[in-house]
């Protein structure tokens, strides 16, 4: 039996239910808005489909948390990254081509493309950054290196390190900081804190609520959380054990613990790395 009130947003029920719905497109639209400060506002954003497949049918396609473009026909791709994978940066820069491919118009055209933007919000810390402490915000694009000046202005990346987030509620001084709080926070909170006075947060806390759930997505939901629960304590134990455990083990421990909570083979593959066909061979084991 659940004890907590509202839902972990890191979960992927939870994470779709507060910025993957329609009914719920405002917080996502104010969210995006409160991380690029300094770009012109975002007014309405159109859910695109997630999954994309490859050029070829050989070709290894992409499955992203969201997927939208805003009124003017930007890009932007937004990933809830709840463990620490080899080839993560790899990763996000293989998924900013798809949104870039797909906006090649056929016979006459220039090349001019949308601006596209990868947002991670991620569970885990770079380990290049981990000095860091207060140093989680990242925005990447292409640089030149001599002048040291952004070359291409149309293609970002933005990490934000969840887990150097900690600051408290009398702490919070910008509507980032309390997008931040409340999304570190949720679960572990049994009414909406006075510093989040806002209507938006109004909004998220009752779109958050498990009282307010139909029987079918209150499971959906305890099977999104039971799944990220296992996930998260299999990838404890090999470093609380300190098991020396080669990569390959290591997906493939990953992959039997991700079948067994009925996950996507798609999704699999991403977390993995392991090929369509190895999975299915772990299916028979």
């Amino acid at each position: 039996m659940l004890k907590e009130k509202y839902i972990n947003p890191f979960t992927d029920f939870g994470f779709k239910k507060i910025f993957g719905e329609e009914l719920n497109k405002d917080l996502l639209i104010d969210f995006l808005n409160e991380i690029l400060k300094d770009k012109e506002k975002i007014h309405d954003l159109t859910y695109k489909k997630s999954e994309k497949s490859g050029i070829t049918l050989s070709d290894r396609g992409a499955v992203f948390d969201l997927y939208c473009e805003n009124e003017k026909g930007e890009k932007f791709i937004v990933e809830m990254q709840k463990v620490k994978q080899k080839f993560f940066k790899d990763r996000s820069v293989y998924y900013s081509t798809f949104p870039i491919q797909e906006q090649a118009i056929k016979n006459e055209w220039d090349f001019e493309l949308k601006a596209i933007y990868t947002i991670g919000i991620l569970d885990f810390i770079f380990d290049e950054n981990k000095a860091s402490k207060d140093y989680f915000h990242w925005e990447v694009k292409l640089m030149e290196t001599t002048k040291k000046a952004v070359f291409f202005d149309k293609l970002t990346y933005i990490y934000l390190e969840m887990p150097k987030f900690t600051k408290k509620e009398n702490e919070l001084k910008t509507k980032f900081e309390k997008w931040l709080y409340v999304l570190r926070h949720l679960p572990n909170l049994q009414s909406r804190p006075k510093a989040l006075q806002e209507r938006v947060f109004e909004k998220l806390f009752k779109a958050a609520e498990l009282a307010k759930f139909t029987p079918k997505q209150r499971q959906e939901y305890e099977d999104s959380l039971k799944s990220y629960r296992d996930l998260l304590n299999s990838m404890n134990n090999y470093k609380e054990e300190g098991i020396e455990i080669g990569e390959k083990q290591k997906a493939i421990k990953t992959a039997k613990l991700m079948l067994k909570n009925n996950e996507p083979v798609n999704k699999i593959i991403e977390y993995t790395g392991l090929s369509k066909k190895e999975i299915e061979n772990l299916k028979l084991q």
